[in-house]
């Protein structure tokens, strides 16, 4: 090629990458998860971020937050995206058109609640970047991020479109007062042998109770969800998250005003 071809050739390069458009735009943005870090009072944390296939910022996407177990804790940003909604996605991203933020919690032997501020980071660092709609705001965790998707609501229930906890322990009369307005849909393997069934079942029972006084009709919209696995132990967070019908309920889920 001569020097001329070669100069004609890079203008072209030059003028194509500068064009506008939304194909060129998306091509530049890779899929899948990402780990990224973040200064918390001083502490480094990391988090995953999970881009949906043709993701664009053109759109305000649909987001969920996931909120991981005791086993996947630590600051490496991997490990929440191999148990519980991470392989979920990757089996079937066509179900799951969200962005979706993996916060990992540090240490094993504190809870979410200890570090919501964590939580909130993420999803504000998300906002800004990735175009995240407002209103379609899911929350979800497995055991301790069950327990903490389950307080994290109930302490801000304004900020989410709908809680998903999967085999979440806690306690009826600090959550169901303040979470009973909210979409809910829990799931819970009656073999957990980490877990007690009956914690859930009892939060799942007060909010429908309020439901009911505030007058939803049973089983209608709004009313609260309560799936149980019979033959599940703890580890019932593949069947969740498997279930195709979770995803489109999660999509029609709209933060109330």
């Amino acid at each position: 090629m001569s020097r001329r071809s070669r100069f004609l050739a890079w203008i072209v390069l030059v003028l194509v990458s500068g064009l506008p458009g939304r194909a060129v735009a998306a091509s530049r943005i890779p899929t899948g998860f990402q780990v990224r870090n973040l200064s918390v009072k001083g502490a480094r944390c990391a988090y995953a971020v999970y881009l949906p296939p043709g993701y664009d910022r053109q759109r305000a996407w649909p987001c969920i937050v996931f909120l991981n177990g005791s086993g996947e804790c630590g600051t490496d940003g991997e490990k929440p995206t191999r148990m519980g909604l991470g392989p979920a996605l990757l089996a079937h991203p066509e179900r799951w058109p969200f962005v979706v933020l993996l916060p990992q919690k540090p240490r094993d032997d504190e809870e979410w609640v200890e570090h919501e501020d964590l939580v909130f980071a993420a999803l504000q660092a998300a906002r800004k970047a990735w175009h995240i709609d407002p209103d379609r705001v899911a929350l979800t965790g497995i055991s301790q991020g069950g327990y903490g998707a389950w307080l994290i609501a109930a302490r801000h229930p304004d900020q989410w479109s709908c809680l998903v906890p999967v085999c979440g322990y806690g306690r009826a009369h600090t959550t169901a007062s303040r979470i009973w307005k909210l979409p809910i849909w829990a799931f819970q393997g009656l073999k957990d042998d980490i877990v007690d069934p009956r914690e859930p079942q009892a939060i799942v029972a007060a909010v429908r109770e309020r439901q009911k006084a505030a007058g939803l009709a049973e089983g209608g919209p709004g009313w609260a969800r309560l799936t149980l696995y019979p033959d599940q132990g703890h580890g019932c967070w593949d069947a969740a998250y498997g279930d195709s019908s979770l995803a489109a309920w999660m999509l029609e889920q709209r933060r109330a005003r």
